[in-house]
């Protein structure tokens, strides 16, 4: 009788199972909220598209070319709704608009009122459709373009309605780091990259920009300032504040109106290219003397506390002039002497006692490369520092010794959900490697979204997938190499992110195969080991034949030819453990793995590009230790 019942419920459903299903899909950064309606929009090759008044021309643009991207050939034009939705209707603009709100309620979706917040809606109506693109604001638009981009990339799209708002008023970068600064062409696809990820700040920070930082009080040259202004109209284009950042720590007189002057001249040069957002760094810098005797006698003996004064006396004069040239400008950043922890002390004191309320502090959490950060962290600097601070994560940054030699590739975690609560934002300090840091800082990104919705390894699997373009064999290429180079250090002895954990739980499983004696489980294992060396040795060649982003292959040259060789040496060493196993010599194949895993072993970074070089580290402590272990997990026994 149940089988009965069953067939007949198969019948019934019969007729619609040619029909694809509506699944939710997967955006990122992870929206607030998304839910699923009933049935599937197909756009086709025609669509009308409905531009409301208020929409950023750039934005409408950008929506045009990602349906024609998307296979759209016939883009027709209206100032209405139809009365019939009987084609696929695109409404796009500020959720304030008439027009906008019509489109909406036709949905059944009200509009997101959060900064920099959309609705994104899509309606399935018989031959037709509706889909809605509502921005609370431009910014907030154009996130919704960016979550349209990827639903373009389904052959479907389901019926559905986002409403989605960032957790954190503040999400980016900083390129902060020492070593070989990016070049404008890596600048220029970071920012492309951070509008498409729906981050709003970068901040230019380079160590070694001598104008921003020795050379401070000096002019930049008319080329690299006609630089700097490309790169802040091309950051508005991707609706992201360009942030400059001045070092003035190892020479300034705090108490000279000289040296003031000379910040404020050099801030002026930068607002006449357009940028309007300033940050003064005090990191790195002795503060225990001072550079000139006048600060001496304007504030006292040198030491911790009168350091605090000083810079907050100069902080707020700058803040007020930047009020005052412009009175709807950003809040003045700044990072303090004392940036990694949240312990109480006569500098953190003073910056609170005498720091205008209005100016940004950053923190880099418990530690100068931190392993984790809880929200009671985070509340504890609220404290120490007097208000919320803006967190500097110095992940995945690479310009310090412990990470010499490596990428740091590993999902962005150990992070509580809820930080959200108790910091102001979150910014990111990549690696000199532009295009690799997009794997990290794709999850910084994210996290600052949504920290409560976060996920690392989805997250980590999509950022594989930008890279590759979605090509799916170029993305588990991706992956292979994302594994391989998974450690992330700290200025400690212990990293805080443990070494390709999963080609490690592999090669354990061999282990434990080989350890147990059984000969069908050993056959396995052994099989599973030479398919991981073949992914291995074949990842790098996927990656370089053009399918991801051409930096990311060039940046990451040297990492790929050591994984080609790890990989070569695996195969050996794969090849080794299948002959003893059948009784056959391996001494051999474990020679050739030897030799190679030596080659591998010393191939170098690129020179200069990072502040410490040397040979490249891939798996190790892993994969090494493996291939030497190798020749003594089974020993050979002729057979007659």
């Amino acid at each position: 009788m149940g089988a009965a019942l069953a067939a007949i419920a198969l019948a019934t459903l019969t007729p619609a199972a040619h029909a694809s299903p509506a699944t939710l899909p997967a955006i990122f950064p992870a929206p607030a909220t998304m839910t699923l309606g009933d049935g599937t929009v197909t756009l086709g090759r025609a669509v009308t598209l409905i531009v409301a008044p208020g929409t950023e021309p750039e934005t409408a643009t950008l929506v045009r070319d990602l349906l024609t991207k998307a296979g759209v050939t016939d883009i027709t034009t209206a100032r209405r709704l139809p009365a019939a939705l009987d084609r696929q209707t695109i409404v796009i603009g500020p959720d304030s608009a008439a027009l906008v709100r019509e489109a909406l309620s036709r949905s059944n979706a009200s509009r997101e009122e959060a900064r920099e917040g959309y609705t994104l809606t899509s309606l399935a109506s018989g031959s037709g459709g509706l889909i809605t693109l509502a921005g609370h604001d431009a910014d907030g638009l154009f996130h919704a373009a960016q979550s349209f981009r990827q639903l373009l990339t389904r052959e479907t799209i389901p019926a559905l309605t986002i409403r989605d708002h960032p957790a954190m008023p503040i999400r980016g970068t900083i390129e902060g780091f020492y070593g070989k600064p990016w070049s404008m062409t890596d600048r220029t696809n970071h920012l492309d990259f951070l509008g498409r990820m729906k981050a709003n700040t970068y901040v230019y920070s380079p160590k070694d920009d001598p104008f921003a930082r020795d050379k401070w009080r000096d002019p930049y040259p008319a080329a690299t300032l006609n630089a700097l202004g490309t790169l802040a109209a091309r950051a508005r284009a991707n609706h992201v504040d360009f942030v400059y950042a001045i070092s003035p720590g190892p020479s300034i007189c705090f108490s000279d109106p000289a040296d003031e002057q000379a910040l404020l001249r050099k801030f002026a040069a930068l607002r006449g290219i357009g940028v309007h957002s300033f940050y003064v760094a005090l990191d790195d810098i002795e503060y225990q003397k001072w550079n000139c005797e006048a600060d001496k006698a304007a504030f006292g003996p040198s030491g911790a506390q009168a350091a605090g004064v000083a810079q907050s006396k100069l902080l707020n004069a700058v803040q007020a002039d930047l009020l005052k040239q412009d009175p709807a400008s950003r809040p003045l950043i700044m990072v303090p002497t004392e940036y990694y922890d949240a312990k109480e002390s006569p500098y953190k004191a003073a910056l609170r006692a005498n720091l205008n309320p209005r100016i940004v502090v950053q923190w880099t959490g418990t530690d100068v490369v931190p392993p984790a950060i809880s929200v009671p962290d985070a509340k504890a600097a609220t404290k120490a520092f007097g208000r919320k601070t803006l967190l500097w994560d110095n992940y995945p940054v690479n310009d310090y010794a412990s990470s010499a030699g490596r990428l740091l590739l590993a999902p962005y975690a150990k992070r509580e959900a809820g930080l959200s609560s108790e910091l102001t934002g979150i910014l990111s300090n990549p690696m000199n490697q532009e295009a690799p840091s997009r794997v990290a800082v794709t999850g910084v990104l994210a996290f600052g979204w949504n920290d409560k919705g976060y996920d690392p390894t989805r997250t980590w699997h999509y950022a594989a997938r930008e890279l590759a373009g979605g090509e799916p064999n170029a993305t588990a290429a991706l992956l292979e190499l994302f594994d391989a180079e998974h450690l992330a250090p700290t200025f400690g002895s212990q990293p805080w992110q443990d070494q390709a954990p999963r080609l490690k739980a592999l090669l354990d499983h061999v282990r434990e195969a080989l350890a147990n004696g059984d000969a069908e489980e050993r056959r396995a294992a052994l099989a599973e080991l030479r398919a991981k060396a073949d992914a291995l040795a074949a990842a790098p060649d996927t990656i370089r034949a053009g399918v991801v982003d051409p930096g990311f292959a060039e940046q990451a040259a040297p990492w790929l030819e050591a994984m080609q060789l790890w990989g070569r040496a695996l195969q050996q060493t794969a090849t080794g453990l299948e002959a003893a196993d059948r009784g056959h010599p391996a001494t051999r194949y474990f020679a050739d793995a030897k030799r190679i895993a030596a080659a591998a072993a010393a191939v170098p970074t690129i020179p200069g590009a990072t502040r410490f070089g040397g040979p490249v580290k891939l798996a190790d402590g892993v994969l090494d230790t493996f291939i030497a272990e190798a020749p003594g997990l089974i020993a050979v026994t002729a057979r007659p």
